[in-house]
Parts: C-alpha cells; sequence; structure tokens
C-alpha cells in the first residue's frame, strides 16, 4: 500500500502542494513568528512556496498574518525572501 504524501495549501498562490516542497512560517505558543524548514517547530504553521511571487501576493492580501492570527514583522518577510534567492541560487 503506498504512503498518503501530506500537502499543505500555499497561503500565495492558494495552490496544494506537497508539504516538504513548501516553507513553513510559524507562530510558537508564545506568540513570536519564525521560519520553520523541518516542519517540526510547535506552534500554529501556515505554508507558502519557495517562490518570490507568491510571497507578494501572501503580503498584499496579509494571508500570513491571517492565517497566524498575529502581526507578521517586517524581519520575516525579508528573511523568507532572503531563503527564496538563496534557494534559486543554489
Amino acid at each position: 500500500m503506498q504512503k498518503k504524501i501530506p500537502q499543505r495549501q500555499c497561503m500565495g498562490c492558494r495552490e496544494r502542494k506537497e508539504k516538504r516542497e513548501l516553507i513553513r512560517v510559524v507562530r510558537s505558543p508564545e506568540g513570536t513568528v519564525s521560519l520553520d524548514f523541518h516542519g517540526k517547530a510547535p506552534g500554529r504553521g501556515a505554508y507558502i512556496c519557495p517562490d518570490s511571487a507568491c510571497l507578494k501576493k501572501a503580503i498584499r492580501s496579509k494571508a500570513l498574518e491571517r492565517s497566524l492570527e498575529v502581526p507578521i514583522p517586517e524581519e520575516i518577510y525579508a528573511r523568507l525572501e532572503q531563503e527564496m534567492e538563496a534557494g534559486k541560487n543554489a
């Protein structure tokens, strides 16, 4: 029997993709927002494609903020953008 692959929805393009293809943004129980590349950090998570176009859509629509129910610091958006650029160049 084939194992089921977990899928999540990107907050930018709204497409469902495999969980491991996406970047997880997590709000910890203490309320801090950070990036979770392993998908194991405790807290409420939202997912986004490693694509700058999806990130721009998510920022414009405030989809990550609504999903995590907390304002997202500008540093998190900047770090997401840096990670996406690093991924393109790798």
